[in-house]
């Protein structure tokens, strides 16, 4: 069937066509979005959703239709819509996930991670899971309201809630809509335990709320460290916080009693693996107790934002880092087996999972796991219902 060349221009956030990168030696795509339209974000261009009728590409006719155009496109500004969700924990039965609920307080997130596997959700809003994932964001109104609504449900269970593990709690826009902190503050009062997975130094906001948890047993928070090359981490992770301020809130949060985690995640091959020690080594040094890892993944849409930017920004690694991700992948960019999707498979991922193995038990790390409490878990009073005398 033939397609139809459109061009399309929204000033809230232009549609920029994009075209499959193969493993050949290829400069730059050439449909990515000028530099100073996507200055400060990790994707290069903002291909149609996979769910959409049409897809839109921008292709010169040979009359100059394009000239001028994507250089007058207005840039990338982060937009916020309001939403009012039905509930606020997702339940799980993934068998390779130490969660069964979790919770995201916003949809879409303004770091920008390159490689982040949570970027194709946002087709099932109608965005792209390009420069809109990290611009076009979804603030949940009214979470903490939800959260305590479904904690007083009669059949409800404590188990640890996990937050963080789609999008980050607390991204840039934390500061201001404060959706994480209110969370926190219901889990607090009610004594249930949680987990939280962050790139950002702002977790050290909370420390008033996570000292107390931590100190019955309810509180551990994982920093995910990718890098300590402040300039590798500026251009794949470019709005979340500086591998050396992530350190500094690790040892911020183990001072404050609060159990650590350093997360090396994603380890992308030929590019950040050579630093798994490194990282381990100053994350133990801060303060950091456990450790875990997760190979590159690259589901859906997201082979595509992460290809480009490798084109972009290392083109002579093109071919070698995509030959050992298809490696581990049985010969594709993904695998979403279970038990595989996380570490991989093959000869390079059984390598790096005992280099990570080795450096750990030499560093002490893992050598407790710490299990929270549900014990302590008082639930919030029923609308409605009638009042304890005792």
């Amino acid at each position: 069937m033939a397609r139809t060349a459109q061009k399309r221009i929204d000033t809230d956030a232009p549609v920029l066509a994009h075209a499959k990168p193969r493993l050949v030696a290829k400069a730059v795509p050439v449909e990515a979005a000028p530099e100073k339209v996507r200055r400060g974000r990790g994707a290069l261009s903002n291909p149609s959703g996979r769910f959409e009728a049409e897809q839109r590409e921008q292709v010169d006719d040979g009359w100059g239709a394009l000239e001028g155009v994507l250089e007058d496109l207005p840039v990338f500004a982060t937009t916020i819509t309001r939403e009012r969700p039905k509930t606020i924990i997702t339940r799980n039965e993934s068998p390779d996930i130490s969660f069964d609920r979790s919770i995201n307080p916003y949809r879409g997130c303004e770091h920008g991670c390159t490689y982040c596997f949570a970027r194709p959700t946002h087709a099932y809003v109608g965005l792209s899971a390009g420069l809109d994932f990290e611009t076009r964001l979804f603030v949940k109104d009214g979470a903490a309201d939800l959260l305590e609504r479904e904690l007083s449900a009669k059949n409800y269970q404590p188990k640890t809630i996990a937050i963080g593990t789609n999008t980050d709690p607390y991204q840039p826009i934390e500061r201001t809509h404060r959706i994480m902190r209110s969370l926190l503050d219901v889990l607090a009062r009610h004594n249930h335990p949680v987990g939280i997975v962050t790139k950002s130094a702002l977790v050290t906001r909370d420390i008033d709320l996570l000292g107390p948890m931590a100190e019955k047993g309810l509180a551990k928070v994982a920093l995910s460290i990718t890098t300590l090359d402040r300039k590798l981490a500026r251009s794949m992770e470019p709005r979340a916080s500086t591998p050396e301020r992530r350190i500094e809130a690790i040892r911020a949060l183990s001072a404050a009693g609060i159990p650590t985690t350093v997360m090396v995640a994603p380890i992308i091959p030929a590019v950040n693996d050579a630093e798994i020690e490194t990282i381990l080594t100053r994350a133990h040094e801060a303060g950091a107790r456990e450790a875990g890892y997760v190979m590159l993944r690259l589901p859906l849409e997201v082979e595509d934002v992460f290809s480009e930017w490798l084109l972009v920004h290392a083109p002579d690694k093109y071919r070698h880092v995509m030959s050992l991700v298809r490696s581990m992948r049985d010969g594709k960019a993904y695998d979403s087996t279970w038990g595989k999707r996380q570490t991989g498979s093959g000869p390079y991922a059984w390598m790096t999972g005992r280099r990570f193995q080795i450096a750990c038990e030499k560093l002490g790390l893992n050598a407790q796991k710490l299990r929270l409490r549900t014990d302590l878990f008082i639930k919030p009073a029923r609308e409605g219902a009638q009042l304890s005398l005792f």
